[in-house]
């Protein structure tokens, strides 16, 4: 019965322990939450408070288990300590993962909501997801190697790889010679300023807007909502089109192929008061002229401005749209026709085009006319 009570005793003290110290935990952080309301930060750290939980829970019942005198308990005490030691040491690094993301990501807000810089943002951004990628793996790698040195089989082969972590090393090096290529592309992308999450990017004739950024692959949103998953070399070793580069504001074209008698100046009127009437015009610039001709049209170019893709890509329809729907109302002359022009006048014969008239008065085509001389006359008429 004592035994039975003991056992009681060490697990409901420590869950009482646990949740008394959970609980005034996230009491402080509520209060210093309400004094600095400026920073984000001790609202973030809440999020912690599972895991420490289980840090305490784990490091109470691994230090009082063997107090607890129950047989089967400790028949199968390297067992359980084993178990309370693998699940210590997940937990240490899950808090260390919680916190270290609560930090950054505070220290990320508090430095976008002061910054007016929208790709200084883009750019802390992409380097602090990249930062907490790398800040994950670490801890991940250091944990899972902890915790396989608790087995003692482990232990002993841990001496024996130490002794060909040369040899290993340069085959895996060799085999994961792409995997290393696109991890140094990443860190290579991130603090290197190439792209940015929130990007507006050309690759391999898609356009689309960076969505995330990984320390192997980078994921492009299309304008049609579809994923382009491509690996970071990608944007290391081939060229790419980054319109978010060197600032968002953009500057478009709009081409239209006219006849040659359209008015060209009610045309620069028109679209000006196309774009004032635009609300995605940034009122930067714009500009219609007369860039080719061909034989039968002309192409006149408009240039309008916008403060970014989405925007530009707007004030690009618009004009188009409403400066087609304005010729056609206005001037239908203006817009493309195809033109029929006669064949040239022959120097010989009586006929005028390929069905010509006769001195007779009468009709007949180029082709009768060359086939009817005398010798063909006389092969119809062989049997009259």
């Amino acid at each position: 019965m004592n035994n039975a009570l003991r056992l009681l005793t060490v697990l409901g003290g420590s869950l009482l322990l646990t949740f008394v110290a959970g609980w005034a935990v996230d009491l402080l952080l509520r209060r210093a939450d309400a004094r600095h309301p400026e920073t984000p930060l001790w609202n973030l750290l809440r999020r912690c408070r599972r895991s420490l939980q289980i840090v305490l829970l784990a490091a109470l019942l691994r230090g009082a288990y063997r107090q607890i005198a129950w047989p089967p308990l400790q028949d199968n005490a390297a067992t359980v300590g084993r178990i309370l030691s693998l699940t210590l040491i997940g937990a240490g690094a899950w808090l260390i993962v919680a916190v270290t993301s609560a930090v950054v990501e505070s220290a990320y807000v508090r430095y976008a909501t002061s910054t007016r810089d929208p790709a200084r943002v883009r750019r802390v951004r992409t380097q602090v997801t990249l930062i907490m990628r790398v800040v994950t793996v670490v801890v991940a790698v250091v944990a899972i190697a902890a915790m396989l040195l608790t087995f003692p089989s482990f232990r002993a082969l841990g001496t024996s790889m130490l002794a060909s972590a040369g040899i290993i090393g340069i085959v895996a090096g060799v085999a994961a010679q792409s995997t290393l290529g696109n991890l140094f592309a990443g860190f290579q992308i991130a603090f290197g300023d190439m792209v940015r999450i929130g990007d507006t990017v050309v690759v391999a004739g898609e356009w689309g807007v960076v969505e995330d950024v990984t320390l192997t692959f980078l994921a492009v949103r299309t304008w049609d909502e579809r994923r382009i998953t491509m690996p970071v070399s990608y944007f290391t070793t081939r060229p790419f089109e980054n319109w978010s580069r060197g600032g968002v504001q953009m500057t478009g074209t709009v081409f239209f192929h006219c006849d040659h008698s359209a008015p060209v100046d009610l045309m620069r009127d028109k679209v000006h008061e196309i774009l004032n009437h635009c609300p995605e015009w940034d009122g930067r610039g714009w500009d219609v002229a007369v860039t080719e001709t061909t034989p039968s049209t002309m192409v006149v170019r408009a240039i309008v401005t916008a403060k970014d893709a989405d925007d530009l890509w707007t004030v690009r329809c618009a004009v188009r749209e409403q400066l087609i729907g304005w010729l056609t109302e206005k001037h239908p002359d203006a817009l493309p026709r195809l033109a029929f022009a006669p064949a040239p006048q022959s120097g010989a014969g009586p006929l005028a085009g390929p069905f010509g008239e006769r001195s007779d008065g009468r009709f007949e085509s180029r082709f009768e006319s060359r086939f009817d001389g005398p010798a063909v006359r006389g092969a119809k008429g062989g049997k009259g």
